[in-house]
């Protein structure tokens, strides 16, 4: 077998989330949630298994393969394979997770439905359906009905149903398709209908469902397919029963090789998900900004004095203790594979702004049915009362050092955010001895970066204060909005940066050797930070051929992971990212040109 590569479509409905292979493999998916067991998990070592059954995935086989081809229906998150063998026989695959609304609500089942149908010729296929449980350690028990198998995965069951004959689906014999078939994988719940009208009835729903959220989004002139792509991934990644955003659907995906960064990304880190409320406002689809509000609010009630931790569960759960899970290889056999992140464990003190930063749209954008008043004001305040007490002290930064501490310049500048827009929050409320209190505390705050993030040697500020190092989170000051862009210290911390961490049109986040050695990929965040910035400065051109180039690394469906190996260009680490799906709405909207100058 070949190694798995991260060549996966995502489908999803904002609770059910899977990976999908180019020939139709179904190699990932969590249950009862985005962060629970993969009950499908062969991303993670199932080439690797001594026997097939093992494997941790959900297949459909063409006899005698030839070819695969694969795309998203047009502005949906429905995945079409296409499978051909040797004599021109073909199928087609189609996948997704029914979305769309009912009863004046939301439906989204955790639910999987995937319909086959002969293209020409009488294809032979064979279902291979190998579900696991507790972290691919366990096969499961299973009960068969008429048309359905019940899988029974520790706590949780699950069933398919199809009009398939059920006897080769479980044993995994060939079979012509010489018709449709549906097949519904999810709760343990009978059907009301045939499965093949219930998914194609389903998939009409769903269809329409995205095409309509596609047209709503405020679109740049150009590179519009990449933005509907993006917004339409990154929604997939939020759990809209709770409102958390996850930073992506996987664990353990190697940043490179065997360098032991596996981490568990299927949290909700409050800084990658200020970047993802941001982009989707800024494209007009604000419900997830709402959703979202629920969410910090629900952990701020919680924490009456404000601290927050860097991440939590989606379900709000504040301990999400970091193990192993020796059953699984790894990706292409590079493990460890981990499971929860012990990231939580530690003190960064960004969230203050990113929380803040996340919601503040909601007293200035009429558009909202509701917007901030006093009282929303008031549960911001203690997170700004944090980030005052913070500001110049050490904490493990973004990017989450393990073994050491210091004043990182990235969180003393989302603490000077979060202190920046409470004052003006206080402004549009009218509320002048608050403006003037947080004001006065962001112009401190200010004042100490200023001097203390400086480096006058490099003539650059450096990530942390009296220190000597660079990291690619400077690039954000202008964004941020601490110094505009052509700020003379602004420009000459972009040039240092350009000189210490930029490789061809990658961006590395930093080149100081940290608790695991020196970083080996570029960190497409970053480069999209840089992207952002030469635009800003006034390089465009320079920011249109990065963009162009980032745009030929992304995946044959238009998906980035977390890096790119800058030698061999190939995709490393968790996946899809939000930080790097962001990344190409914030440049698209930037570079495009106007509407006048396209109309």
């Amino acid at each position: 077998m070949p190694d798995m590569s991260l060549d996966l479509g995502v489908i999803g409905n904002a609770a059910a989330a899977a990976l999908i292979d180019r020939d139709a493999r179904l190699v990932w998916m969590c249950a009862p949630r985005m962060d629970g067991d993969p009950v499908f998990c062969r991303l993670l070592g199932g080439d690797n298994v001594p026997f097939a059954e093992e494997r941790g995935d959900w297949t459909f086989a063409i006899e005698n393969h030839a070819d695969s081809r694969q795309s998203y229906l047009r502005n949906t998150a429905i995945l079409e394979t296409i499978l051909r063998d040797e004599n021109g026989n073909a199928l087609r695959i189609t996948d997704f997770a029914p979305r769309f609304k009912s009863g004046g609500r939301l439906f989204r089942p955790l639910t999987i439905i995937r319909i086959v149908e002969p293209l020409t010729g009488t294809p032979r296929m064979s279902v291979q359906m190998r579900p696991r449980w507790d972290y691919g350690a366990q096969a499961p028990e299973t009960t068969r009905g008429s048309n359905n198998i019940r899988f029974i995965l520790g706590d949780q069951v699950l069933r398919l149903t199809t009009n398939a004959p059920v006897e080769f689906v479980q044993r995994g014999t060939p079979f012509l398709v010489d018709r449709p078939y549906a097949f519904v994988f999810g709760p343990d719940e009978r059907l009301s209908a045939h499965p093949l009208d219930t998914a194609r009835s389903l998939f009409q729903d769903t269809r329409d469902y995205w095409i309509d959220w596609a047209r709503s989004l405020h679109l740049p002139a150009d590179w519009q397919d990449v933005v509907i792509r993006s917004a339409i991934t990154l929604k997939l990644c939020s759990h809209e029963e709770t409102g958390g955003i996850v930073a992506a659907l996987t664990t353990s995906i190697p940043e490179y090789g065997a360098t032991g960064r596996t981490w568990d990304y299927r949290f909700c880190w409050l800084r990658d998900s200020f970047f993802t409320v941001k982009a989707l406002n800024a494209l007009g689809a604000t419900r997830t900004m709402e959703d979202y509000l629920s969410y910090v609010s629900n952990i701020a009630a919680a924490s009456p004095d404000g601290y927050l931790q860097p991440l939590f569960g989606i379900g709000l759960e504040r301990r999400v203790d970091e193990e192993v899970a020796p059953s699984l290889g790894g990706y292409r056999g590079l493990g460890p594979v981990r499971r929860g992140n012990a990231a939580y464990t530690q003190v960064q003190n960004d969230g203050y702004g990113s929380v803040i930063l996340s919601v503040i749209q909601y007293f200035f954008d009429e558009r909202l049915p509701g917007m901030g008043e006093d009282s929303l004001f008031r549960r911001l305040e203690p997170l700004g009362d944090q980030a005052f007490a913070r500001w110049n002290v050490p904490d493990a930064g973004l990017w989450e050092f393990r073994t050491r501490n210091s004043v990182h310049t990235h969180s003393s500048l989302m603490c000077w955010a979060a202190c920046d827009r409470l004052a003006r929050i206080a402004r549009k409320l009218g509320l002048a001895d608050r403006e003037i209190f947080w004001r006065e505390r962001a112009d401190t705050i200010r004042d100490g970066i200023l001097m203390r993030a400086w480096n006058d040697k490099l003539g650059s500020f450096v990530s942390s204060f009296e220190g000597a190092d660079l990291d690619a989170s400077l690039l954000l000051i202008p964004e941020i909005g601490l110094l505009p862009a052509d700020d003379p210290r602004f420009l000459s911390t972009l040039a240092a940066i350009e000189k210490h961490l930029r490789f061809g049109h990658h961006l590395y986040r930093y080149r100081t050797p940290d608790d695991f050695g020196e970083p080996e990929t570029a960190f497409t965040a970053c480069t999209f930070w840089l992207i952002d910035a030469l635009a800003r400065v006034g390089r465009a051109d320079d920011a249109r051929e990065i963009f162009e180039d980032v745009l030929k690394h992304r995946n044959h469906l238009g998906l980035l992971s977390e890096g790119i190996h800058v030698d061999s260009g190939e995709l490393w680490g968790n996946y899809p990212q939000t930080y790097s799906m962001v990344g190409l709405i914030n440049a698209a909207m930037r570079l495009s040109r106007r509407w006048e100058d396209v109309l």
